[in-house]
């Protein structure tokens, strides 16, 4: 498969931009003023409990539904006005999908390769490319009713690939794999960002996408909680400043003291460690401060950085019961 398939977009300009969309079925309202883009070249999380928006809004920017209200542009292109142009460089996998289950692999994919016009002697190479990438060339003359969920989900990946788009939109790819099915499809999904590709994975586990994603939003009742890094998304914190200190040994009777210093709010254990976690107020005392604090208490420091919260602890500080 090439490299990209049609002209990357421009220096530092998003792939897909939302500006304000909002999208509602009769009396429900799926989307409230949803605004976020994603970077190029990126595999970018889509995450939320489910019922949040993520098909809604993954059906938007593929053109299968008009926004009501905002816009939405991929590539810079307007996906109401230019959706046939937006349409030749996407690829959508929805999270359930029909397959003809009598073809075997090749002769369904063979079907959607003549579908996107593709002359025959060009399939026949961009079918054993994706067969190859997909890990599926020897499963190429088994039925598809006898393949596993996992393999029926490769053949699925398979199917956006022909056309080799430059986006690609995964609905709940993981849904229903067990753990190796899982750890090999994210595998490919490295593989084909690698390639330049941009890929847009909607869950709602944010831990599944925590090592694979270099970027993340997050959405809750049809609204953004979060748009950025996945590591700005750890070290946003909902309330105080919070720092880990390492002490050489327990702490024991010190912590508590060290918890009254003026300006610190809580000093909590990490489970399973020495260390505690000191949430301050900027406004009475800094970094500086709390470690010379420690010190004048008798802690011999062994480490202190900036703590993160742990993928699950984020995603429940951003959304509601």
């Amino acid at each position: 498969m090439s490299q990209s398939s049609s002209h990357p977009p421009a220096a530092g300009a998003p792939v897909v931009e939302l500006r304000n969309v909002a999208h509602w079925f009769k009396r429900f309202q799926a989307l409230i003023d949803v605004s976020f883009s994603v970077p190029a070249c990126s595999l970018h999380g889509f995450v939320g409990p489910n019922g949040a928006g993520k098909t809604t809004a993954l059906k938007l920017i593929c053109t299968l539904l008009r926004p009501q209200q905002g816009e939405i542009r991929v590539f810079g292109l307007d996906v109401v006005r230019q959706y046939r142009d937006v349409r030749r460089r996407l690829g959508f996998m929805p999270d359930h999908f029909s397959m003809y289950r009598q073809m075997t692999v090749y002769e369904y994919l063979d079907f959607f390769a003549a579908a996107y016009g593709l002359p025959l002697a060009q399939r026949t190479k961009v079918l054993n490319d994706v067969l190859e990438l997909t890990d599926m060339s020897g499963r190429r003359e088994d039925l598809i009713n006898g393949l596993s969920r996992g393999m029926q989900q490769r053949v699925g990946l398979a199917r956006v690939l022909v056309n080799d788009p430059d986006l690609l939109l995964l609905d709940e790819p993981a849904s229903g794999l067990d753990p190796r099915a899982r750890i090999e499809l994210m595998e490919i999904l490295r593989a084909l960002r690698g390639m330049g590709k941009t890929i847009i994975i909607s869950s709602h586990i944010l831990s599944e996408l925590a090592e694979l994603c270099d970027s993340v939003t997050i959405i809750d009742r049809g609204s953004v909680k979060y748009c950025g890094s996945m590591a700005g998304l750890l070290d946003h914190q909902a309330d105080w400043p919070t720092w880990r200190l390492t002490p050489d040994q327990p702490l024991n009777g010190q912590a508590d003291r060290l918890a009254k210093v003026t300006g610190i709010v809580m000093v909590e254990p990490v489970e399973g460690s020495i260390d505690v976690r000191v949430s301050f107020d900027p406004a009475q005392i800094d970094t500086n401060g709390v470690l010379r604090a420690a010190m004048e208490l008798g802690i011999t420091v062994a480490g202190f950085s900036k703590a993160q919260r742990h993928l699950n602890q984020a995603f429940m500080d951003l959304t509601e019961k």
